[in-house]
């Protein structure tokens, strides 16, 4: 059995799994103390490395394309710190680090394991109920429903729209959307068919997240239960007719909504479509994730404007003591990543 400790948690692997254990060092990322121990089993793995540095090395496992539910919500998103598949040993076990990495590599020959995408999920995703508390609403997952509910400062579509209950059936995918810049995050539900285009804060089946770290392992994780649970990206051709058409039914380009979920005083028609835009879908897929993330105005109006809403959410008793801070600290922090 080949084993490598750091500070940041462990990895063990016996030939058939790999176990990674989160370390209980106050700098290991929330998503990673949240999720726990991941028993990552050798079919799931594309491949390993290790990258030595001065003060330390980088332990890296590269899982199989649609292997693992987590990822899949996190779209490729993840800040290294979050990522569980990365592992910080210190210089002095650099050797044990390129040891483990040798194993599995040799196991992965042994057992002719390939490197290309799989038409199931390998890992299991998160246990349920998960509940996620975010800056406008709450959202609740049981296994077989969502459940999100508005709180008391909201926008008006939302508001409009009121508490939402989403059926698993109804749902195309779960994901998770960064905060950037001033801009906020979310935790989208996408339905079916979506139609409209809206941002995060006005759309009914997003719950907008300040970007705090716990709320980052709590919203991957709902969305990774979720995701594990929905139709996977790759069937099987004789149960999809195909794997390209199953692909985008299941990934709907980003900030669509079906027109009968927000109420027709608050829609907006989506941008016309040039004949680029048409031509390329993976541009229009972009185009509206670009604008959530772009700051209104100056920096300096946008830290301003988000920490009033703040002190409103705070006076208003929506926000505790410790969740105005973490909050305040997330902006402040973000606003400092961007000079």
């Amino acid at each position: 059995m080949a084993e490598v400790i750091a500070k940041d948690g462990s990895w063990e692997f016996d030939g058939e799994i790999i176990r990674i254990i989160p370390g209980r060092d106050r700098g290991v990322h929330k998503l990673r103390q949240l999720l726990g121990e991941v028993a990552v089993p050798l079919p799931a793995v594309a491949g390993i490395a290790y990258e030595p540095g001065r003060k330390g090395g980088v332990l890296r496992l590269r899982l199989r394309d649609g292997a693992c539910p987590l990822l899949r919500a996190a779209g490729g998103r993840l800040p290294e710190a979050a990522s569980p598949y990365l592992l910080r040993p210190e210089r002095d076990r650099g050797g044990v680090a390129e040891y483990f990495a040798e194993e599995v590599r040799r196991a992965l020959l042994l057992d002719q394991v390939p490197d290309g995408p799989v038409d199931r999920y390998l890992l299991p995703g998160p246990a349920v109920p998960l509940t996620v508390s975010g800056m406008d609403g709450n959202a609740t997952f049981d296994g077989e429903q969502i459940r999100v509910e508005w709180k008391g400062l909201v926008e008006e579509v939302k508001k409009a729209t009121g508490n939402r209950t989403l059926r698993l059936a109804d749902l195309a995918a779960a994901e998770w959307i960064p905060a950037a810049g001033m801009g906020m995050g979310g935790l989208r539900f996408r339905p079916h068919g979506a139609v409209v285009f809206l941002a995060v804060d006005k759309d009914p089946h997003t719950l907008a997240l300040w970007g705090t770290k716990r709320e980052l392992g709590e919203a991957v994780l709902l969305a990774a239960a979720v995701t594990v649970r929905l139709p996977h990206p790759h069937p099987p051709a004789d149960a999809a007719g195909g794997g390209s058409g199953q692909v985008t039914a299941a990934l709907p380009a980003a900030g669509e909504e079906p027109a009968d979920a927000v109420p027709p005083e608050f829609r907006k028609e989506p941008p016309a479509a040039s004949a680029e835009a048409s031509a390329d879908p993976a541009e229009a897929a972009a185009a509206p994730a670009s604008s959530e993330a772009a700051v209104p105005g100056d920096d300096h109006d946008a830290v301003l404007r988000r920490l009033r809403e703040l002190g409103e959410l705070h006076a208003a008793g929506v926000l505790t003591d410790e969740e105005f801070a973490a909050a305040k600290r997330a902006i402040l922090q973000r606003m400092g990543g961007n000079g």
